[in-house]
């Protein structure tokens, strides 16, 4: 691994502010388990009534009231009624991001019903996996996406009814849903027609990214989905003059829970959009005077690559909030965006705890402040990379890690769940034992596995250093492939890109390889200088593939897979290829003929 380089110290401001967001976000959550009646549909119509006219969700082909939001989703629980649906029941919900997105699952789940919100971007098996495992007893689908779902249908339970929004039916199978919706009542359900869901009922499906395999559906329960809910909307202080900007998918957890419930349980707005467009992103955000905006993954590095634009820090932006904000990318967007404040954090759709960096320190994902620690028992622990398990002494128990120690993180699970830190699990139940790491530090104690290596400094800042898997072997060293890609992604013309390791005949551990979106001004020789200088041997990257674009998730995470598979194959990669050749001090073109010497080993790297 790189070495530990610590970075900037926080300011006074910065730490009263942190202290000031940790008590709001306490105060918002500690009256959810004193409520066991109020999840988020009702309170979704508590504003309703008190703010009626106030805007909820706006977005530029359709908008809607606290009024309107409350009336389209108790007409979606009566058809819900109208459905037979009983709790537990699983409803599909495959569509665009819409506002009428958020009444459908707000109306169905105030039944107790499940609904799993599938990622519209899937087509084919991948679409069909993901209906597969949620076993649902109806499928809404926006009309734009019957077609797609139309073509899988034999691969769908035959008894399954399909209900289209937003257009007509596009196949015999599947039934328009407006008609029915405006024959029921937009009156609220009243408890004589429908119990209330208990907090500890599952509310939703959300599924995990599938960068690594198939999707699987995570169980988020109502408490969850209030705990989300209110933590942000105290650490982001949300009042209803708020509006929150937010162009991520509306079927993953921080698009669709994060960034909206947080501003509907303060009374603020969401500005909804389709898409993210680098080109008309400060314009629409200025325009929509909006005060907040959810990031994630590499959205901020598409925004500090985009060409400047006039009136690109004209807004009225107070907070930048999200994670995945690259460490080499987070001070340049910040200055030249002028973006007030900060906040990243750490967290996962099944995970059993968040980090937060309040502080604003730049790289960091957060960090636990000395009056939650207890609360919050997260722990890092020595990590065998060859095993891909944390590493075990003579006893049999993991190791915690010491200051700037690279380790797995996790979660412990309590024996009692009101504790905090409960693990809720996947629809799947094999899945949800494989994220378990028992007997980790006392016979019969149990921990949820992140996947993800950290490092934490002696002031309690944690720092992501990369997947589980990701980081390789190479010349009897440990290369984290976020930490390369830090390095490189900074050298002038590099766009964006992957690292990741390779398998080269006869070589010991895995060969580390760069693919690379570069503009005009990129150059190798310069590049190769640049990897020299700031990493040491055994990090550099042996091969580059450039690329003209890099596939990513619908939430902007890199997809690699396909890339790991063609490794360093001329045959398979048609994309300029080279080879950091020792002999010659420079990256050479690989062909075939390199190849096969590389291959054969009669070439050493």
């Amino acid at each position: 691994m790189l070495p530990f380089r610590p970075v900037n110290t926080v300011t006074d401001e910065n730490r009263k502010f942190a202290r000031r967001a940790w008590l709001r976000a306490l105060e918002k959550t500690a009256a959810i388990d004193r409520q066991p009646d109020v999840t988020l549909p009702t309170l979704v119509q508590d504003w309703a009534e008190r703010s009626e006219a106030a805007p909820a969700l706006v977005s530029p082909a359709a908008s809607l009231t606290y009024r309107e939001l409350a009336l389209r989703s108790h007409r979606y629980a009566r058809w819900g009624l109208s459905q037979n649906l009983t709790v537990g029941d699983v409803v599909v919900l495959l569509m665009p991001n819409c506002p009428e997105y958020l009444a459908v699952w707000l109306g169905l789940t105030r039944l107790g019903v499940i609904v799993a919100l599938a990622n519209t971007n899937l087509t084919g098996a991948a679409l069909a996996h993901c209906i597969g495992i949620a076993a649902p007893k109806r499928l809404i689908v926006g009309a734009d996406l019957a077609g797609p779902l139309a073509e899988i249908r034999s691969q769908l339970p035959g008894d399954l009814a399909c209900w289209v929004h937003g257009g007509g039916a596009a196949s015999a199978e599947q039934q328009a849903l407006e008609p029915a919706l405006d024959a029921l009542s937009g009156d609220p359900v009243r408890a004589t027609e429908c119990a209330l869901p208990s907090l500890d009922a599952t509310a939703l499906y959300i599924y995990t990214s599938g960068t690594t395999g198939l999707p699987k559906a995570a169980r988020v329960s109502h408490h969850r989905l209030m705990q989300w809910s209110h933590w942000f909307a105290g650490m982001l202080d949300v009042t209803p003059a708020d509006r929150m900007y937010n162009c991520l998918p509306l079927y993953h957890s921080v698009g669709g829970v994060v960034a909206t419930g947080a501003l509907l349980v303060g009374g603020g707005a969401v500005e909804i959009r389709t898409r993210f467009s680098a080109s008309d992103f400060w314009r629409d955000v200025r325009e929509s005077r909006c005060t907040l905006f959810q990031y994630i993954g590499e959205l901020c590095r598409y925004l500090a690559n985009a060409p400047s634009r006039p009136g690109e820090a004209d807004h009225s932006l107070r907070i930048a909030c999200g994670n995945g904000l690259r460490p080499e990318v987070w001070e340049p967007f910040q200055a030249r965006f002028k973006i007030p404040r900060i906040l990243e954090y750490y967290a996962s759709t099944e995970g059993n705890f968040s980090l937060y960096n309040c502080e604003g320190r730049p790289g960091a994902i957060g960090r636990i402040p000395s009056f939650l620690a207890a609360r919050l028992p997260v722990a890092l622990v020595r990590f065998d990379v060859d095993s891909a398990e944390p590493a075990r002494n003579a006893a049999g128990f993991c190791e915690p890690c010491g200051a700037d120690e690279i380790g797995e993180a996790l979660g412990l699970i309590p024996e009692n769940p009101r504790q905090g830190g409960r693990f809720e699990g996947y629809a799947d139940a094999a899945a949800t034992e494989r994220k378990l790491l028992r007997n980790v530090f006392a016979a019969g104690d149990a921990w949820y596995r992140t996947g993800d290596l950290m490092r934490r400094d002696a002031e309690g800042f944690y720092y992501f250093v990369d997947r589980v898997g990701d980081t390789f072997r190479w010349k009897g060293e440990n290369v984290s492939t976020a930490e390369v890609l830090s390095v490189l992604t900074a050298v002038p013309g590099v766009l964006e890109g992957v690292v990741y390791g390779v398998q080269v005949p006869g070589a010991d551990g895995r060969a580390g390889m760069a693919a690379l979106v570069v503009d005009g001004s990129f150059d190798l020789t310069a590049f190769r200088l640049t990897a020299r200088e700031r990493l040491p041997a055994y990090a550099r990257p042996v091969f580059v593939r450039l690329l003209s674009t890099l596939d990513a998730t619908g939430t902007f995470k890199p997809r690699k897979q396909e890339l790991v598979q063609a490794g360093f194959d001329p045959q398979r990669v048609s994309d300029p290829l080279y080879v950091d050749d020792p002999r010659t001090g420079r990256y050479v073109s690989l062909d075939a003929r390199v190849y096969a010497a590389l291959t054969s080993g009669r070439s050493r790297l």
